[in-house]
């Protein structure tokens, strides 16, 4: 796949395959490309040449929501909820998409009780008055909770993660680990793209190293550590 911005390639020529039920990390230097890619992957950004498959079915040229709606959902980096509405609202809002509709033959119950589900799920306090909330009033963390449980909300078979770990404390980041993992094992493909290596090496199967638009390097998180090339450009070793 390609894609240039005026003379700049943003992803150049970069090809990969993600495996049913993996993590796959991708990590690379600020402006090497991650989330052109994504973009291209989920239909924000047009790709010059090349396309993206899924099981067979073709995405390149489909619009967000049309992906959204087979099943292939991301998160972005700055979280994008609907600032005045509650949580709870945030997620009634997917629950009415055509994909539920079709997936369950409309037949969901109470929409505030399936969200609250969904948000006790990726740690929200069902009790509390957290869910009431404005997501205007969140800090970082729950925005990022919240940007995830949009995307649950669509009964996703895959998830683009863009930067979920960004901005979160340590403690927060120890809490969300297990979220996703649990995720994997409900069978949820999950693509991370991620600054917060140490972090991310702890759950990937495999790791995809973008620098300058390009693919330099496709491992197992150990084989990329050791890779003198991916020391020289994302570490800035020599």
């Amino acid at each position: 796949m390609n894609k240039s911005f005026g003379g700049v390639k943003a992803v150049d020529n970069v090809s990969f395959n993600v495996f049913k039920g993996e993590i796959l990390g991708i990590i690379g230097p600020n402006g090497s490309g991650k989330t052109t890619l994504v973009n291209l992957i989920t239909g924000f950004v047009k790709a010059d040449s090349g396309a993206v498959f899924s099981e067979g079915t073709k995405l390149t040229g489909l619009t967000p929501d049309k992906i959204a709606g087979l099943g292939i959902v991301r998160t972005f980096q700055i979280p994008r909820p609907y600032h005045s509405l509650s949580a709870v609202k945030n997620l009634v809002v997917p629950l009415y998409s055509s994909r539920i509709m079709r997936t369950i033959g409309g037949k969901l119950g109470d929409r505030d009780t399936v969200a609250l589900d969904i948000l006790e799920e990726i740690g929200f306090e069902r009790d509390a008055h957290v869910p009431y909330k404005l997501a205007s009033a969140f800090s970082e963390g729950y925005l990022k909770r919240l940007e995830l449980a949009r995307c649950l909300a669509l009964r996703p078979h895959v998830i683009i993660m863009d930067e979920l770990f960004s901005g979160l404390s340590v403690s927060e980041i120890a809490a969300m680990i297990p979220l996703v993992e649990r995720l994997q094992m409900n069978g949820i493909t999950i693509m991370m793209v991620e600054h917060r290596v140490r972090e991310l090496f702890q759950i990937a199967q495999r790791v995809m190293v973008m620098n300058f638009g390009e693919k330099i390097g496709e491992d197992i998180p150990e084989k990329i550590l050791e890779s003198e090339i991916v020391k020289q450009a994302y570490l800035g070793v020599t």
